[in-house]
């Protein structure tokens, strides 16, 4: 048990027992203003790992929580490394600006380090807030909303090939899962999923519908030995005007492993009877649908921030990714939080068939950053050339920055296909 630094308040921290979970887990919906529905609340307590959550407690009572989920991360080259997903996180309205949340981040990020897992990602209520414990923007999402009668996917050369069929979204999951996991390591940002977080992709309770229908699963296969090739999972709101149908689709994941196969899966989805607007809440900046479509415009595209990545070992991080082009640096890194980071790293790397060396080093600085920005363009999809513009990457050397900036850049954007 650790007492909070102001000797006045009564607040002490401490892990959760399994017999708290529920009480814990109350007092983060009154931080968030929200109350989720039952099948939510049973899902999210399967899934909790209590040797990784935190309380703050004023007496018997909850004030603050913080939890963490045993992720393993695609980063780019293709390793997927342990890291922790930091979640649940809140602190009740009547205990704000004590100092609640910065411990609960201090002991956490504690854990993490002894644990040996480098990486830390969250997703944020409040961005702004993540900032001060080191945590930088490191993926972007789009979501796109796009009128039916505007938008086609033309048709290409070997949709011959391809067989759609729906399946039941449960009776399909292993098979979908396999495809999923196969494709892991392609993409930055992706998360391998352990197991019971299968459950998320299809959680579908009939109260968290808001007017949709069930949710479906579409399944695009090769016609000549029945391989899955990709899927897709959706649902439709059945919806009439005056001028006749209106419905709208709400695509929930496209995942495929061949052009062919996403052309016709989103072909599908782009033209299904009864519709009026397709909406898809996530997509990756470079999502090949932006290709697809004959006028993008109509998609409407937004960006929307994603993942904040943190990294807590800086050393095992940066030599565990691949870097897309040579690169020689030595990094002045500040870290406030996690003053082991504080220093001077010699990073180095023969380019993307080779692997990377970052070791402590006494040699002068030629590029100088908070851990902050270096999360932030650690999974490649935010340049330092970008930070630096922001005046937040220093350039010591001259034609490091660049050298650095090309290096940690990555050809595919990274992505988080789920949040936790």
């Amino acid at each position: 048990m650790t007492q909070l630094a102001d000797p006045h308040d009564a607040l002490s921290l401490r892990p959760l027992a399994a017999e708290e979970w529920e009480p814990w887990y109350d007092a983060l919906e009154t931080a968030f203003g929200s109350v989720e529905s039952a099948e939510r609340r049973a899902m999210w307590h399967a899934l909790t790992e209590v040797d990784r959550s935190l309380g703050v407690w004023e007496g018997e009572a909850p004030v603050g929580t913080a939890g963490a989920f045993s992720f393993r991360m695609a980063v780019p080259g293709g390793a997927v490394l342990p890291t922790a997903g930091v979640t649940m996180v809140g602190v009740l309205p009547t205990h704000r600006r004590r100092g609640v949340l910065t411990a609960l981040m201090r002991h956490q990020l504690d854990d993490v380090h002894e644990r040996g897992e480098a990486l830390a990602v969250l997703t944020a209520s409040e961005p702004a807030i993540y900032g001060r414990y080191g945590y930088g923007l490191g993926t972007w999402k789009l979501r796109v909303e796009a009128p039916r009668a505007w938008v086609r996917v033309a048709p290409g050369p070997e949709d011959g090939r391809i067989r759609l069929r729906l399946a039941d979204p449960r009776a399909a999951l292993a098979h979908c899962e396999r495809l999923y996991h196969e494709l892991v390591p392609r993409r930055p940002g992706m998360l391998a999923r352990r197991p019971g977080w299968e459950r998320l992709p299809v959680f579908d309770p009939p109260a968290e519908r808001g007017g949709h229908g069930p949710l479906h699963c579409l399944l695009a296969e090769d016609r000549t030995d029945g391989e899955l090739l990709g899927y897709a999972r959706y649902s439709v709101a059945e919806q009439w005007l005056d001028g006749g149908p209106a419905g709208v689709v709400r695509v929930r994941e496209v995942t495929a492993a061949s052009a062919a196969a996403r052309r016709a899966l989103w072909r599908y989805l782009l033209d299904l009877d009864l519709t009026e607007t397709v909406q898809v809440p996530s997509l990756p900046l470079d999502d090949p649908l932006l290709h697809l479509v004959g006028d993008p415009r109509r998609l409407r595209p937004r960006q929307l921030d994603a993942l904040f990545v943190r990294l807590v070992e800086v050393g095992d991080a940066l030599r565990s990714r691949r870097y897309a082009a040579p690169v020689d640096v030595v990094l002045a890194v500040q870290d406030e939080f996690c003053p082991w980071n504080t220093g001077h790293w010699h990073l180095h790397s023969a380019g993307p068939e080779k692997g990377a060396a970052c070791e402590p080093t006494e040699a002068s600085a030629e590029l100088a950053l908070a851990v902050r920005e270096l999360g932030a363009a650690y999974l490649g999809g935010t340049t330092l050339a970008a930070l630096a513009g922001a005046g937040l990457v220093t350039e010591l050397r001259p034609g490091a920055l660049a050298e650095a900036s090309r290096a940690f850049a990555w050809d595919v954007a990274p992505w988080l296909p789920h949040g936790f």
